[in-house]
């Protein structure tokens, strides 16, 4: 018989906004989120980001990995894996490094393949920024759906 190894997450590692619950701020959190409620403002993770059907998301994430079934206007920078799911809204710029789209998943904005070594240098430059949503609030271009951070250089972040 072979052995496989498979992740084990204990549910009390895991961060979560359930259904119905607001937040507004950042999220800095060393293990895995799930969000099911609405947040706006920045998520900072060294896990997986799972965004369920009913959430709403206003702002950024930096994150491992994610799973998304919600809807959001903002960025994601993602070291690994970005799984868009069936039924899911993005509005905003992703930064990763694979990305896996359902049919029926809905993205609009711009994407960007990171390449080994890249994420540190691209995440590093929105992490202590105010996220991109905020900072279009003075302008124009706060209405388009699509908005980017990129004239951020602040301090950097490792998810090491």
């Amino acid at each position: 018989m072979a052995k496989t190894m498979e992740q084990s997450v204990n549910v009390n590692d895991v961060s979560r906004i359930s259904t119905g619950t607001s937040m507004k701020g950042e999220i800095n959190s060393p293990s895995d989120i799930r969000i099911d409620g609405s947040f706006e403002g920045k998520v900072i993770s060294k896990g997986r980001v799972v965004i369920g059907d009913k959430a709403v998301i206003s702002g950024d994430i930096i994150c491992e990995n994610v799973d998304f079934w919600g809807k959001m206007t903002g960025a994601l920078y993602v070291r690994d894996t970005l799984a868009l799911k069936e039924g899911c809204v993005v509005n905003g710029d992703l930064h990763v490094k694979r990305l896996s789209v359902e049919l029926g998943a809905r993205f609009e904005g711009n994407c960007k393949m990171l390449a080994e070594g890249e994420f540190e240098k691209v995440a590093g430059e929105v992490s202590s920024a105010a996220p991109a949503h905020a900072s279009a609030a003075g302008n124009s271009a706060a209405s388009s759906p699509v908005h980017s951070s990129s004239k951020s250089s602040l301090g950097g972040v490792s998810l090491k």
